[in-house]
């Protein structure tokens, strides 16, 4: 160096370095910090992105994966959309409302109240670093599954009884049902896991949908049962006849009888909808506006379920944005899926109308204002189109089985090497606007924690 001076980077030198400063990185978005050095030399480096890059116009979509337990994701993600939601507040110009699925216990079902164990030195990240607020999300509504039991407030919930009862006096809480007669159109929702190589139980369907047959004024599940039984008759003349004139054979409807008919006992496949209840599709189309967080929580029901619930919310929010009468629908609406897997894996059958559903959104989201935050596992098992249409990926701890996988094979070796070794709060994070991958890390949510979910 000829004898000249060395000293360490200080967070200006850090920032040109990497391509984060001011006047380098426009529609600045929050994403973590950098640590840099040890002991007194330490310092904290706020990281931004371009948010054009994750909300649209120029890119959209962020995928997480990671470990489960270890890399943290619905953290993240949270503390992202945090960020996202506070950038909409201050800043004008477009709008965004929100919706969250609850999967894991109860861990979402309190995002409006503050952590009152958040400790100061991560209050002193929000604000000195980050420059956000340490305060919880705003203008929540929560959405729990319906239940005849009592006991439990009605509901279908991992979420303490008493806790679900105050949000409901509180008007933040409302109880969601399905009856027959507003979700006819969507019955291709309950067999998103069915192989249907055949197009057998896409007729049935059709038919049903159509009204056709006995089906036609049907208006209750019970009643939509038994005319489902009548169908599934050897002595049946109605739905039986001859296979050669395109009519749906006994056969056919058995099946399809098989398929459904565990998930409609759920309790939240309802007969009317009273005071206090809600349809997610209604409350969507007309409700769903600008700085709004709705979390719906599914974590307590069956698989098929939790699919029809999930793809039902995003079909209302496709058709919203496609061609709803209303003059005051968000700009944006930012859907968050945990376990992606369960609806876009490499192994869901391809005639899913969910996976369908996904597909459309990954593609043409950006263009609609329709945002997905999707979150699994392991990046390796999710659909291309899905994964291939997000512009920005956060890497959080995995193993060396899944980074040997074609997927990451463009990411540098000691990054691969690295994302073995992240621990929780810690993330490597891939974005158009950046000049390389950036290891990052983000302070505990400010929103209330539940230990054991």
């Amino acid at each position: 160096m000829d004898s000249r001076r060395v000293s360490l980077c200080d967070e200006n030198d850090v920032k040109r370095a990497l391509g984060l400063s001011d006047d380098e990185v426009k529609n600045p978005l929050v994403c973590g910090y950098l640590q840099m050095y040890k002991g007194d030399a330490a310092i904290k480096v706020k990281v931004v992105l371009n948010s054009h890059f994750l909300i649209g116009p120029d890119g959209a979509h962020i995928n997480v994966s990671g470990i489960s337990g270890l890399a943290a994701k619905t953290s993240y993600s949270m503390f992202l959309l945090k960020a996202i939601q506070e950038k909409f507040r201050t800043e004008k110009g477009e709008t965004a409302a929100f919706v969250f699925f609850n999967v894991k216990g109860r861990d979402l079902m309190a995002i409006d109240e503050p952590n009152k164990e958040l400790p100061q030195a991560d209050i002193d990240i929000y604000r000195n670093t980050l420059q956000l607020s340490a305060r919880p999300f705003e203008n929540v509504t929560y959405y729990y599954p319906y239940s005849k039991d009592k006991m439990t407030e009605n509901v279908q919930s991992y979420a303490q009884p008493s806790d679900i009862r105050s949000q409901i006096d509180a008007g933040k809480a409302f109880i969601y049902k399905f009856t027959f007669e507003k979700c006819q159109d969507k019955l291709d929702l309950l067999l998103a896991n069915e192989d249907d190589a055949t197009g057998t139980l896409e007729s049935c369907v059709n038919f049903i949908i159509n009204q056709e047959g006995s089906f036609k004024g049907v208006e209750k599940w019970s009643t939509f049962n038994e005319k489902l039984s009548e169908y599934t008759q050897t002595s049946s003349t109605i739905g039986a006849k001859k296979s050669d004139k395109g009519e749906i054979l006994v056969t056919s409807w058995r099946k399809f009888k098989r398929c459904i008919s565990k998930a409609i006992q759920n309790d939240v496949f309802g007969k009317s909808i009273v005071d206090g209840e809600v349809d997610l599709t209604e409350e969507i189309s007309n409700n769903l506006r600008d700085g709004r967080v709705m979390v719906i929580d599914i974590a307590r029901l069956d698989e098929n379920t939790q699919s029809f619930v999930f793809g039902s919310v995003a079909r209302a929010i496709y058709d919203l944005k496609l061609g709803a009468d209303r003059t005051d629908i968000p700009d944006k609406v930012i859907l968050f899926v945990d376990e992606l897997n369960k609806y876009a894996s490499n192994d869901v059958p391809k005639n899913s109308p969910i996976l369908r559903q996904l597909l459309d959104i990954a593609e043409r989201g950006r263009s609609l204002g329709i945002i997905l935050f999707s979150v699994e596992q392991f990046r390796s098992a999710i659909h291309d189109r899905v994964k291939g249409n997000c512009a920005t990926h956060a890497y959080g701890r995995t193993n060396a089985i899944e980074v040997s996988k074609p997927d990451y094979r463009y990411i540098p070796k000691v990054y691969q090497n690295m994302m073995t070794r992240l621990t929780p709060g810690e993330y490597i994070i891939s974005n158009p606007a950046l000049r390389s991958l950036v290891n990052i890390k983000f302070p505990r949510n400010a929103y209330k924690q539940y230990p054991n979910g």
